[in-house]
């Protein structure tokens, strides 16, 4: 079976909806005005490549584009060479840590237990520094050092190519989970299908349904708020900021969803909830990371999830045509891969 490219790239130029925010607006805006400036001054295809800033006290800041990492050079611009790279110091930490936090790191206690603080449009910062631990458990970060800045871009049609296999020929969802190591477009695929399956897909005679997502990392439809700032479907519930398990049983219990979709599930705690979605008759989207069925298999939590046999898509991403570059589609229960041949 041959790697199809989802395109996340050319597709997004059409993937800008009218009343949603400019994915890197917001993220610009929580840099320093004269890193602002200096990123503003980078070419508009070099914009379009961008998805991580990496700012770290006292070393290079760095720009990680969709084929592989450069530094901002100190004049502005890109380079290579760490020697002429833009040093992050003590004071840019400290305005970024003011500009994230709204100039209050305590209001978000209980985001910085996780490592990092979600920004409106789903753009996660990830955060390190000095833990502050409390009976074993992280109370908070203090004395930040560094920032992952991962830009969150809404991709119309992502899921063109794929939806077929998801899909029966009845009509019916099945229940899907797609997986890949980090930065290989898990969500951006996930929200793509959700989407769709809210808004209804013509081609494949499809009607629309009601979708509900927990969004824990506030990710998947980016709110602010409680409102999405992503496009997720005019059948879409969500769930924001909330703990995967216990959102999985309000949503059940409180809008009778036709479809479940949650992000990165791993602990058993979220496959206990994904037993109970699955018994109720709901249809279920979830992500998880990993590179292979091998991998999952060794992980305690996914192994019993797969030995369930419940799973009917299981949907691998890698990053060999860049992001979003689906390697396989493979049938849940048979782990053979789909016989349809892609390009």
């Amino acid at each position: 079976m041959n790697a199809v490219n989802v395109v996340f790239n050319n597709k997004e130029k059409a993937g800008a909806v009218q009343g949603f925010p400019k994915p890197l607006d917001m993220v610009i805006n929580v840099l320093p005005t004269h890193l602002r400036k200096k990123i503003r001054q980078l070419q508009p295809d070099v914009l379009a490549r961008l998805e991580e800033l990496r700012l770290r006290q006292n070393r290079p800041l760095v720009v990680g584009l969709s084929d592989g990492d450069v530094f901002l050079q100190r004049e502005g611009g890109l380079t290579k060479s760490p020697e002429r790279a833009y040093i992050v110091d003590a004071d840019d930490i400290q305005r970024t840590t003011q500009l994230v936090s709204n100039s209050s790191v305590y209001a978000l206690e209980e985001e910085l237990k996780n490592g990092y603080i979600t920004i409106p449009g789903g753009h996660r910062v990830g955060i390190t520094g000095k833990v502050v631990a409390e009976h074993g458990r992280v109370k908070t970060i203090k004395y930040i050092s560094g920032f992952n800045i991962r830009i969150s871009r809404q991709v119309l049609g992502a899921a063109d190519e794929v939806l077929k296999d998801l899909i029966s020929p009845q009509g019916e969802v099945y229940h899907t989970m797609l997986i890949s190591p980090p930065r290989c477009g898990k969500t951006t695929l996930l929200r793509d299908i959700v989407r769709q399956l809210s808004n209804g897909i013509p081609g494949l005679n499809f009607p629309g349904t009601t979708v509900a997502v927990v969004d824990e990392r506030s990710e998947i439809a980016g709110c602010h708020r409680g409102i999405p700032q992503q496009d997720v479907g005019v059948r879409t519930d969500v769930l924001d900021a909330c703990p995967k398990a216990e959102g999985m049983m309000m949503l059940l219990r409180s809008m009778s969803p036709r479809v479940i979709a949650t992000d990165e599930i791993g602990r058993m705690e979220d496959v206990e909830a994904l037993e109970e979605v699955l018994n109720a008759g709901v249809k279920v989207l979830t992500t998880v990371h990993g590179s292979s069925l091998e991998e999952l298999k060794r992980r305690p939590a996914i192994q019993k999830l797969l030995k369930l046999q419940v799973i009917e898509r299981l949907v691998f991403l890698d990053r060999s045509r860049g992001a979003g570059t689906i390697k396989m589609v493979m049938d849940g229960i048979t782990y053979r891969p789909l016989g349809v041949k892609r390009c």
